[in-house]
Parts: C-alpha cells; structure tokens; sequence
C-alpha cells in the first residue's frame, strides 16, 4: 500500500532539492535524516529504465540528478533530501553497468565501470564484484557495488567481454582488479571447451 504524500513531496520537488544539494558531488544522503514522507510512484526497471506515475523519465539529466540522492537503507530505497525521505520501488539493482575499462592483466589489473547515470567506479576492495546464480536455470546476475548499498547490475556484454578476460585461481574462475579477485563461478563446473 502506498502512502499518501503531503501536498508538497513530488518528483519536481525533489528534483528541486536534488539540485540545491547536489552542487560540488554527491550531496551526503548518509548524513541526512528527514522524517519519511510515503512512498512516490516511481521505480526503476530491472534495465535501469526511471518510471515516472507509470511513465519512463525521458529526461537523462533528471535521472542522474534523482541517481545523486538515492539511498538504500536496509532492504528498501528511498530518495533523500535535508528535509524528506520517500520510498521508490526498484527491481533489481537501482543502476546498470553498462560498459568498463580494462587497464593491465592478472592480479595486477583494474575494471573501471560505467553506470547507466555516469557514474565510475573501479572494482576493488571497497567496491567488489559479486555475482548471483539463479537457483533453477543457473543464469548468472553479476553486480558491482557503486556507492553505499548501491549496486549496478553488470550488463550482458559486458559480462561476456569480462569472462572473456577471467582467469582461475584458487579453484575459482573469476576477475582480478584492484588486487582483489573476484569469484564468479567454481572452475570445476565450468564446461570442458
């Protein structure tokens, strides 16, 4: 059930907000603690498409401005400002890798992602890659984590080219970056080529 918002919360108000408080980077939305307004008709899809009242946000400049003020508390998202806090549906991940960069080999090597809103973020220590298998078909759902509690689903070709440049260690097959090493699937239930 969706809750009723005070006359004044919406889309255009936050963006407004977002805007005040986006100035010079990312505002600190882990600062803030507004009290929590309801839940706004908005969501964002599984391919990282922003809905609207049911319609997608054709404006890419006013997703990335709503992207800055997005927060993930627990297992819920809520778009934050110094005064209001309100709930938004998302369906996987609230952004999608949609592309990296691959700069040397082996251990030594760093995956430098896109995000569908611009941001970039290398894949390391404090930003690891962690892949999830569905339990019935296996299909796997890779994710990199972009900010705190923000994830980015890692688009399909670019996860082909990143299996591409894997490697085992350890009996994992996985991605090396930023000296870490990222499992993605036992090597042993790899097919034989």
């Amino acid at each position: 059930m969706t809750a009723e918002l005070p006359p004044k919360v919406s889309a255009e108000s936050l963006a407004d907000s977002a805007r005040a408080a986006s100035k010079g980077g990312l505002p600190p939305v882990h600062l803030w603690n507004p009290p929590f307004c309801g839940d706004l008709d908005m969501r964002i899809a599984r391919d990282g498409t922003w809905f609207y009242l049911g319609t997608p946000i054709g404006r890419p400049e006013l997703v990335r401005l709503f992207s800055t003020i997005l927060r993930r508390d627990d297992d819920k998202y809520f778009l934050v400002t110094p005064v209001e806090k309100v709930g938004i549906t998302v369906d996987d991940a609230p952004f999608v890798a949609v592309d990296f960069e691959q700069a040397g080999e082996g251990p030594g090597q760093s995956l430098t992602f896109t995000t569908n809103v611009g941001d970039k973020v290398t894949a390391g220590s404090g930003n690891p890659i962690r892949v999830e298998r569905d339990p019935e078909t296996g299909e796997p759902s890779p994710y990199v984590l972009v900010r705190t509690n923000l994830e980015a689903l890692i688009d399909r070709k670019s996860f082909y080219r990143l299996v591409e440049i894997g490697s085992h260690h350890e009996g994992w097959f996985g991605l090396w970056s930023g000296d870490d090493f990222f499992p993605v699937i036992p090597s042993d239930e790899l097919p034989d080529p």
